[in-house]
Formats: C-alpha cells, structure tokens, sequence
C-alpha cells in the first residue's frame, strides 16, 4: 500500500510540474509495463539482477547528460567571456579617444624634423606622383578594386566591414532600437544571414571564404547595431569582399597596423610580417623570401659543380 501512495504522488507531483516531465513519466511507466507483460524480465532472473541492470544503466546516462550539460554550459561561458571583453576593450578604446588632447605640443627636436620634411616635401617634382599613377594604372588587377577602410575592410551602403588574419567583423546598422528576440542570425561555413525578424534580410550570402561555425558569435551594440564575429579558417590571407555579392577590395592595399603585431602569437606574428616583407620586395620588383631560397639553393648547386654548364639554361 506504502509502494502504491509513493507512486501515486510522484506522479501527481510531475503532472504538476513541466508537460515533458509527464511524458516521460508515462513513457517510463509504458516502457515497464510491457516489460512485465510481455517479458519475463522482472521473473527469469535473481530477484535483484533487473534493478541492477536498470539502475546501472541510469547511472551511466545520467553521468552522459550531465557531462554534455556542463560542456555546453562551458562553451556558452566562454563566447558571453569572449563578447564582454570585446565589449570592454572598444570601451576603453572609446574612452582613451575621448580623453586623448586635441592638440599636441610639439618638442623642439620634433619641430624641426617637421619643417625639415616639409623643406624636402616643397622641393619635390610632381613626376613621380605621375609615374606611381601611371604604374597604379598598368596594374590590371587592381582597376575596378576599391580602397580598404582603415580596418582593411570596406564601408557599404548597408554595413560595413573589417579584418585581421584571424577573423572578420560585421557591422549592421538596423535603424531602429530593438530586443535580442528581434534579429534573426544565421551562418554556416560558407554562408551568412543576417536582419531583422520577418523582414528581408539585410546581409545574405556566401561568404569568401569558410569560418568555424562554432567560433562565431553576434550582440547588439546600443540596441540598434548588430555586430557579428566570424573567426576564420584559413588565417594565412586577407578576405576582398565579405560574401561574394560584395565589390571587391585591393587586398594589396591592406597595411596591418605594426602596433598590433605584438598582440599576436608567435607563429601567426610571423607569417604577416613575412607577408609584409614579402609585399615590399613585390613593390620595388626584388624576389619573395621563397624566391630568394630557390636562388641561394640553385647558387649553391651551381657552386658546387663548376664543371656543368649552365649557360644554356633558362630558370623561372
């Protein structure tokens, strides 16, 4: 009778609790029913060997759900840590702008490298200005290319773009004040979708190139900015557009600001700076450090067999 009253208000007391608690409730109760009318599950065996093997297997699933509830509680912690201190630093950058003097009292030795520079500036022709516009003009693939924004993106008439190595960020004015439960945001490796709730979407398309899905994250900045972050997964190139619909930037244009390259790791720190390198000794017409190896190793075979001739050969 004991038994009967504690099942009877367990089950009262999850019809008073969450509609998926009862079902599972009469699932579960469903589930041994037939055990015991169809089965000989609670009789073919030692009185306790059927409690033990349902008991064992909760156990172990209940040890899967609550390893998953904490993994996924983990990866929500670490992209609201993520948002708060992207949040935090434009703060701070904002603040620092703010505070900064409007005008700066130069030293004397600075004065005097400024009206030297601007002595030689004076001094200057115009012709090279020509010539550098006539090379700029020469270059095919640069003609119909815009200019990247200071932030090596570009600024379109619906938002607006920028990137580093790592990741690419989005920002879309919506126009009006509105809730999270408001905007609608969706991406996958390659595609991006972004706007209001049950309106044309004002950002739609495939991106240049793939993200980690995983990695990426949006908020609202004032209530009426989205701004998405998309991580890239090829962090060795810089992106000229952000889906392909866009008009393409000159990615030869994009300047990394030197400040910011010790902010990043060692291995990814040099790979721009030997991009960088790499892009200077393309603009003075001298070989890349890949071309330059090639040449020492081909020197150095050519040194070590004088008796070959290498008159007639013809390298690329």
């Amino acid at each position: 009778m004991a038994t009967t009253s504690l099942s009877v208000e367990n089950e009262k007391r999850l019809a008073e609790g969450p509609t998926n608690c009862l079902h599972l409730f009469q699932l579960l109760d469903t589930f041994f029913s037939f055990l015991a009318r169809k089965t000989d599950f609670y009789t073919g065996a030692p009185e306790d060997v059927s409690e033990k093997m349902v008991i064992d297997k909760f156990k172990k699933y209940k040890s899967l759900a609550f390893a998953e509830q904490d993994k996924k509680k983990a990866e929500y912690e670490e992209v609201e840590r993520r948002k708060q201190e992207r949040m935090k630093k434009k703060e701070l950058e904002e603040r620092q702008l703010a505070n900064a003097p409007k005008i700066k009292e130069l030293t004397e030795e600075e004065a005097n490298e400024l009206e030297k520079s601007l002595s030689e500036e004076s001094t200057k022709t115009k012709e090279p200005e020509k010539v550098e516009k006539m090379e700029d003009d020469d270059d095919e693939n640069s003609k119909g290319k815009l200019k990247p924004n200071a932030g090596n993106g570009c600024d379109l008439d619906k938002y607006r773009w920028t990137q580093s190595l790592q990741e690419v960020e989005v920002w879309v004015p919506l126009g009006v004040k509105v809730k999270s439960r408001d905007v609608v945001v969706e991406w996958g490796r390659r595609t991006v979708k972004a706007g209001l709730r049950n309106a044309t979407p004002i950002l739609q398309g495939d991106l240049y190139n793939e993200v980690k899905v995983e990695e990426c994250n949006w908020f609202l900045e004032n209530g009426n900015t989205l701004v998405l972050t998309l991580e890239k997964i090829n962090k060795m190139e810089w992106w000229s557009r952000l889906v392909t619909s866009d008009p393409e930037i000159n990615t030869q244009k994009v300047n990394p600001e030197p400040s910011k390259l010790g902010d990043l790791d060692g291995e990814t720190r040099g790979m721009v700076e030997k991009m960088m390198y790499d892009q200077r000794q393309k603009e003075m017409g001298l070989p890349t450090s890949e071309e330059q190896k090639k040449q020492d190793v081909l020197k150095k075979f050519m040194e070590q067999h004088p008796e070959m001739d290498f008159s007639k050969c013809k390298f690329n």
